[in-house]
């Protein structure tokens, strides 16, 4: 029997990943084509495309579920070691990114609602509670986003001495605190009330603004500045 040659080289050049992107565009390739490109080589037994097809398979062919799998979730697929792991992870999060910015159109921020899509996509693919503080200058223009800190699945902690470190660094003058909830529950509990009072009070002596705290999950969003929790 001959042996079957998995080098996608070896393949006509119309129906080569990397080659049909450059001679049509990108929207002409499949989502396994693309990963291919990324992944750009296979194994021995393997070409990149059809480790792509098993990725794929892996995410039941949703790239919102793809992007939601870690970098050991990714290496459970035969053929996908760690180096290529973290290039399809980081692909996953420029797309995030890329997604929220877009989410996040308007200049100035006037209200909760300007901010809450914009961090509902960057916080859509997290199994676990992470905190994101959002560095406004005098016009109230986001300076600067940073994730601040990541917990497990009910819970994380956030340390005010940090976020005013980091504030003084951006010089921001406003602060919109922000977390989600990945179980889908909004309603905030005594912690995320505590918290957000030590970091109002920190920020004050330093003459800086809390604007508000927003809750996101999937079902929706809660500003503390609008239920008159700040």
């Amino acid at each position: 029997m001959q042996e079957r040659n998995y080098s996608i080289k070896s393949w006509a050049k119309d129906d080569r990943p990397r080659e049909k992107l450059l001679s049509k565009s990108p929207i002409s390739l499949s989502d396994a084509e693309l990963l291919a490109i990324l992944l750009n080589n296979g194994n021995r037994d393997r070409s990149a495309l059809d480790l792509a097809c098993d990725l794929m398979q892996l995410c039941r062919n949703n790239l919102q579920e793809l992007g939601k799998l870690s970098v050991f979730d990714l290496m459970k697929v035969k053929g996908i070691g760690e180096a290529k792991a973290v290039i399809i992870t980081a692909a996953m999060e420029l797309g995030r990114r890329r997604q929220a910015a877009l989410a996040l159109d308007c200049p100035i921020i006037t209200s909760s609602r300007d901010v809450a899509l914009y961090l509902q996509q960057l916080f859509q693919d997290y199994s676990h509670e992470v905190f994101v503080v959002l560095f406004l200058n005098r016009a109230n223009k986001i300076r600067h986003s940073e994730i601040i800190s990541s917990g497990g699945i009910t819970g994380t902690v956030a340390d005010p001495r940090i976020i005013m470190k980091k504030a003084l660094e951006q010089e921001a003058v406003a602060l919109i605190l922000s977390h989600n909830h990945p179980s889908g529950n909004l309603k905030p509990s005594k912690a995320d009330e505590e918290l957000t009072y030590k970091i109002r009070e920190a920020a004050k002596l330093l003459d800086i603004k809390v604007m508000d705290h927003i809750i996101v999950s999937t079902e929706g969003y809660f500003s503390f500045a609008d239920e008159g929790l700040l």
